[in-house]
């Protein structure tokens, strides 16, 4: 009862005009922009933020546009994944397998109308998931004191670095970029001014949205101009779109087990949609054995990732609610907005603003609606988009950055300040340094430290207090966990199989 009560509330603000219009046009511009390649949820949301502040939309309709337009960005991604075999983003790649042969064979309509489907089933079961785990996992977050959150950023730091890149020492570099660029500005407690350089524009610290439209939007262009604006075109024509409803049909069980793996992952901090997306494909290809056909093109190998993917986008919105703590690299930009908005994620988010929460939870139940409508007959709209060159593209991309952010400040140094951020990130991605434990460390270092400092002020300097509550130590076994599995993940997918195993599988 107390669910439906606050669903209730929450479809009492998401019906409004308003609300339904931005998440319409969030979904729209979502599927857009995770269709076209190299852009992805994070590019999109990044690029949006200072246009949804320039407009003066309050905590809930800012965070129903950007949601939608994440969502919709997860639901695009598979387009130039099948009809390209370029991932829109980094989950889409293993759609990629299947999809992308099918298209080849002739069924690229197809696999589009399938993986909108599963797009839509993991997405829809992640947000009632959502809406059923978030308030039980904010209440145990009611016993985190300080020992017990500074251990869960630092297992945000360690699984969402580990996750991020292929070397550890770089992600763990790129966590204590962060952290030092979080020192600057005022130092509460001392009242001191630290590593400004005597700059008055420095004093407040570092404006997150600046190094997040920077290292994201900004980067993204410096790398066009290094390719030189080669045009994007569509690889293999679309054809007649169809329903095919016996193999929809036949992909229902993939559907559904991929989406509860796929929120499991999401749920994780720092696993996010690309885990998601894996683990199901591998776990579908393993139930279907040999017989199965996948990387020919099935429907199941598109289906499973779909669904595994958009359920993870869901599932990282969780411990961003409850504790405070990204899932993914979206969702920590999504946390830079909620406190640009004065708005701290967490347990008393629940308490003290549930119109917030649950109108967003009640939108995008919505949204998920509005993306299959548009995801199955509006997709040979979605399709032309993919003929837009680059070189119309990203001088839109850079202008709506450098209005908005201006918009906000009306401060010509932060318009260098986000040049500069956008140098860093894309001498970032020459280096392959990723960028998201820069973003984390900006964002979570002022909580991190005074969490710390609080820690030692009531152990009177004992670090292993940091250590001594049972909550706090499962947290720590799980950071270091987070960090060093990813290695040997990766040790394992890149040995070449043995004949007994090929046999075996």
């Amino acid at each position: 009862m107390e669910l439906l009560s606050n669903l209730a509330l929450g479809f009492g603000v998401a019906l409004t005009p308003l609300t339904l219009t931005l998440a319409v046009i969030g979904c729209f511009l979502g599927t857009i922009i995770g269709a076209l390649p190299g852009l992805g949820p994070s590019n999109g949301v990044a690029i949006l933020i200072p246009i949804t502040f320039s407009l003066g939309l309050d905590a809930t309709a800012a965070l129903v546009l950007l949601t939608s337009v994440y969502y919709g960005a997860m639901y695009g991604g598979r387009i130039s994944s099948i009809l390209l075999n370029i991932p829109g983003d980094e989950p889409a790649m293993m759609t990629t397998l299947d999809g992308y042969p099918m298209a080849k064979a002739g069924r690229a309509g197809d696999a589009l109308v399938i993986s909108g489907v599963a797009s839509f089933v993991g997405a829809l079961l992640a947000t009632i998931a959502l809406a059923m785990v978030a308030p039980y996992l904010a209440r145990i977050a009611y016993k985190f004191g300080p020992a017990e959150y500074f251990a869960l950023y630092a297992l945000a730091f360690a699984t969402l670095g580990g996750m991020a890149s292929n070397n550890q020492a770089k992600a763990a570099l790129a966590s204590f970029i962060g952290l030092a660029i979080a020192l600057i500005g005022l130092d509460n407690n001392s009242g001191f001014y630290r590593f400004t350089g005597g700059n008055l524009h420095l004093a407040d610290g570092i404006d997150f949205l600046v190094a997040i439209v920077g290292l994201f939007a900004v980067s993204e262009v410096f790398v066009f101009i290094e390719t030189h604006g080669k045009s994007s075109a569509v690889g293999v024509k679309l054809g007649k779109v169809t329903i095919p409803w016996a193999e929809m049909w036949s992909t229902r069980w993939t559907m559904l087990r991929s989406s509860a793996v796929g929120f499991i992952a999401g749920v994780l901090p720092g696993a996010g949609a690309s885990l998601g997306s894996f683990m199901t494909y591998m776990m579908e290809k393993g139930i279907a054995g040999d017989k199965g056909g996948f990387g020919t093109g099935v429907a199941k190998g598109v289906a499973a990732p779909e669904a595994g993917n958009n359920a993870a986008a869901g599932g990282a919105l969780v411990p961003m609610l409850t504790l405070g703590v990204p899932g993914s690299g979206t969702t920590a930009v999504l946390l830079a907005v909620l406190m640009t908005l004065n708005i701290t994620p967490g347990p008393t988010l629940f308490a003290d603003r549930p119109e917030v929460v649950w109108g967003l939870i009640a939108s995008l139940l919505i949204a998920n609606f509005v993306l299959l409508a548009m995801n199955v007959p509006m997709v040979k709209i979605f399709v032309k988009i993919l003929t837009v060159p680059p070189a119309v593209l990203l001088p839109g991309v850079t202008m709506v950055s450098f209005v908005g952010i201006y918009s906000l400040s009306g401060s010509y140094f932060d318009l260098v300040l986000m040049i500069v951020f956008g140098v860093m990130g894309y001498v970032f991605r020459k280096m392959d340094i990723p960028t998201v434990p820069v973003i984390l460390g900006i964002l979570l270092g002022y909580q991190m430290e005074n969490n710390l400092r609080h820690a030692m002020t009531l152990s009177d300097g004992d670090w292993t207090y940091l250590f001594s509550s049972p909550i706090a130590a499962v947290l720590w076994i799980a950071a270091a966990t987070g960090f060093i599995a990813p290695m040997f993940l990766r040790g394992l997918l890149k040995r070449p199989p043995t004949p007994e195993s090929a046999i075996e599988d």
